[in-house]
């Protein structure tokens, strides 16, 4: 099966913005194989065991991207970029949904090193690396979203720049910021629980 053109999906992106229902039917054939991917990447990175299985993840992905009708999509990247966050905010809600609650309770700290290395991360430490990325978006949006793609999204430093509106040389500084900020977030947090 070869991978879809990316103005095949940016035309069907557009037109199932304007109302397009039947583009929304042509798109999804076209973009489920990269959004199973994207769903085996993210729980890969979830505990063994874990009851939310890669299909569950991927149709919760779509509920919420047919919730999403008013985004005006700007070309496959950027669909992307949305799928990833939306399949991080399911994964982040079934965790929290589970008990870990925000400040204290079952969460543990990680530093951003733990969370970045390809292993399983638990629930908690899904939630603190979420509650990280959420005080990053605070004083930097792009950065926080730089993070997602790369982490979560999968997706090159090409097309993390393309969904953005920057050069990659952009993304590439602020993956090199990110991570700096976030690795003294997180000793803080770590630090302060101690």
């Amino acid at each position: 099966m070869s991978t879809p053109g990316s103005h095949e999906v940016t035309q069907l992106l557009r037109a199932w913005s304007e109302g397009d229902q039947a583009a929304l039917e042509r798109l999804i054939p076209l973009v489920h194989a990269e959004l199973h991917l994207l769903a085996k990447r993210y729980m890969r990175h979830e505990r063994a065991g874990h009851t939310l299985q890669t299909t569950a993840l991927i149709h919760e992905a779509y509920l919420r991207l047919i919730d999403a009708r008013q985004v005006r999509w700007q070309n496959r990247a950027h669909f992307f970029a949305i799928s990833a966050r939306l399949m991080r905010q399911v994964l982040v809600d079934f965790a929290r949904q589970r008990g870990y609650q925000k400040r204290g309770g079952a969460a543990r700290r990680v530093s951003l090193d733990e969370a970045l290395v390809v292993s399983q991360v638990r629930d908690e430490d899904l939630v603190a690396l979420d509650e990280a990325l959420s005080a990053l978006a605070e004083i930097d949006e792009r950065k926080s979203r730089v993070v997602e793609l790369r982490f979560f999204g999968g997706l090159t430093e090409e097309e993390m720049a393309e969904a953005l509106k920057v050069s990659p040389e952009t993304v590439r500084r602020d993956w090199r910021l990110a991570k700096s900020w976030l690795r003294r977030w997180l000793s803080a947090e770590m630090n302060d629980e101690s």
